[in-house]
């Protein structure tokens, strides 16, 4: 079966029926992990190139095994909560595994956070447990620990990733855990096992706080396997795939959509620690990658490298897909001289990952003109805002713009320690709020911006993006261009544009000016701040800073004197 583009072309389609009979065996995470230890026990499941490690299937699952009967003499017990504040060692993936198999929720933390953040974090989660780094040229990551042990009165255990001779007193050592400490046995371990359902939250994945602070976003097994399903489908994931996974561990792009995608299928996940673009291409080179997942600024460094100086695509490279946010021609033009073949989609925390899809022999005018389709499995409705009794708003009509909502098994359990911000987000009758507004056509999803983004000069509509867009038409002399409001005394709201030029180009307000001509006037910047490379603000996501960006389109209006004055 296929479902139709502008183009005829098809698109594989996965249904919960498929979910339900083919993949029955994948529904956990660590169902997956036994199931191709029995089919394929010595074929390559991870290769992490930084250590040189090699994990089979077979030592994978009895890995993760004994892992999790340590876990359990430990005290840790299905609902638990672990938090990590790790790259992605080896360790740490094993850890994760462990974890899933006795229903003990993995709770990866980006590694930038400071002292306060972490605190805050654990704060919503309660853990029983903190795993961390040692001194690294970096951090001294002991230094968090330390804070978690004084404030964070959950947590009865630090793990920490470093040697021996370096770990804090009364801290266990990783390497002690998985070797040497006390672990029940095998027949009271099966009891916990078996009581670890689908249903059960396997992580819980902080958003990046685009829009506010972050959220713990719990995801079950189910929301993760089913995505799995879909991706790969999607993506053409099968045994032979390798992907390279250099995405961060606390990201559900690293985590559900590169990492657990690749198990799933039964393909081999190639592991790069922390990103480097030079590493990358060679991981790329060295082991054979021929699929990658990245979002546009990790592309972006590994073309000014050497190897990629010049466009021509990687020996073995088969699929380039990216995701995060919406990019130019010349980056899709860039990206399909990496590799023949290129895809995207929406993706979201909430839905633990992709839950669009853009065909893999679409051409860069339909992957411009759209961010795909959804699945059977999980389907997608343009919606009326959420109404005040908690109820999914109504439908609306192909064209129409309004709330991109899903429904079905990808949709998270909700927030961990915040069921305000989840009933905002997951109506009464279980109808997903993205908290993106959008239209869908025949040629698939139309992406207009965050509902929250929505600028509204004079009592008009304007989506920020379709301004951005028209900017970065400005090609060889704009980089990137996001735009925000800010407080006018007579438009209410005004739109201000940062611009942020490409090396060597020279670019004025007056050419940017001359070039919003193209559009409506009330979608025209009253104000422009053209910034030079590298200068545009960025979250832990790569993505425009749009909280930043209006702090400083406020302090600009201030200066303006729009608050008070024309």
């Amino acid at each position: 079966m296929a479902v139709k583009t502008g183009r005829e072309e098809a698109l594989p389609l996965c249904t919960l029926q498929q979910y339900e009979e083919h993949c029955v065996g994948r529904h956990l995470l660590h169902g997956v992990i036994a199931k191709w230890a029995g089919e394929k026990p010595l074929a390559p499941a991870i290769v992490n190139h930084n250590s040189g490690e090699t994990l089979d299937w077979t030592t994978l699952e009895q890995s993760t095994n004994a892992l999790a009967r340590r876990l359990l003499r430990l005290g840790f017990r299905k609902g638990d909560y672990l938090a990590t504040s790790l790259p992605f060692l080896t360790g740490h993936i094993l850890l994760e595994y462990a974890c899933f198999k006795i229903g003990v929720i993995h709770t990866p933390l980006d590694l930038r956070l400071r002292p306060p953040e972490v605190l805050r974090a654990l704060g919503l989660v309660q853990p029983r447990g903190y795993a961390f780094l040692g001194k690294t040229p970096a951090a001294d990551f002991r230094e968090v620990a330390q804070a978690v042990r004084r404030e964070c009165s959950s947590v009865e255990h630090l793990i920490q990733f470093s040697p021996r001779s370096e770990t804090l007193d009364g801290a266990l050592s990783f390497a002690d855990l998985a070797s040497g400490a006390p672990a029940v046995s095998e027949r009271e371990c099966q009891p916990a096992m078996a009581a670890v359902e689908e249903q059960d939250p396997a992580q819980a994945i902080f958003t990046t706080g685009s829009t506010g602070s972050s959220k713990a976003a719990l995801l079950s097994h189910r929301n993760i396997t089913c995505q799995n399903m879909c991706l790969g489908a999607a993506f053409g994931f099968a045994e032979r795939t390798r992907l390279l996974v250099n995405l961060p561990p606390s990201h559900v792009g690293g985590q559900a959509e590169a990492l657990m995608s690749t198990l799933f299928w039964g393909g081999t996940a190639i592991v790069l620690e922390v990103f480097d673009a030079a590493r990358s291409l060679e991981a790329i080179h060295r082991h054979g990658v021929n699929v990658i997942g990245q979002i546009p600024a990790m592309y972006h460094y590994e073309w000014r490298q050497p190897d990629l100086a010049s466009a021509g695509r990687l020996p073995g490279l088969e699929i380039a897909i990216y995701g995060g946010q919406q990019v130019p021609r010349a980056f899709l033009e860039r990206l399909g001289g990496m590799a023949p073949r290129i895809g995207t989609g929406l993706g979201l925390t909430e839905s633990a990952g992709f839950c669009t899809y853009t065909p893999l022999d679409a051409g860069v005018d339909e992957i411009l003109s759209s961010i795909g389709h959804d699945m059977p499995v999980y389907r997608m409705s343009i919606r009326q805002p959420m109404r005040a009794d908690g109820w999914s708003g109504e439908p609306l009509p192909d064209g129409e713009t309004g709330h991109i909502c899903f429904q079905g098994p990808q949709t998270f359990l909700g927030y961990a320690g915040d069921a305000e911000a989840t009933a905002r987000t997951i109506s009464r009758d279980g109808v997903l709020y993205t908290g993106d507004v959008g239209f869908r056509r025949e040629d698939g999803l139309h992406f207009s911006g965050r509902a929250s983004w929505i600028i509204k000069p004079a009592g008009h509509q304007v989506f920020p993006g379709d301004v951005e867009n028209h900017f970065c038409g400005l090609g060889d002399k704009v980089a990137s261009c996001a735009v925000v409001g800010a407080e006018h005394h007579l438009l209410s709201e005004a739109i201000v544009a940062f611009v942020e030029k490409k090396h060597g180009a020279k670019l004025t307000v007056t050419e940017l000016r001359r070039h919003a001509r193209g559009m409506a006037s009330f979608m025209r910047p009253l104000h422009y701040i053209v910034l030079e490379p590298g200068q545009m603000p960025l979250n832990r996501a790569a993505k425009s800073d749009y909280l930043r960006l209006r702090e400083l389109a406020s302090e600009a209006a201030e200066q303006l004197g729009w608050r008070t004055r024309l």
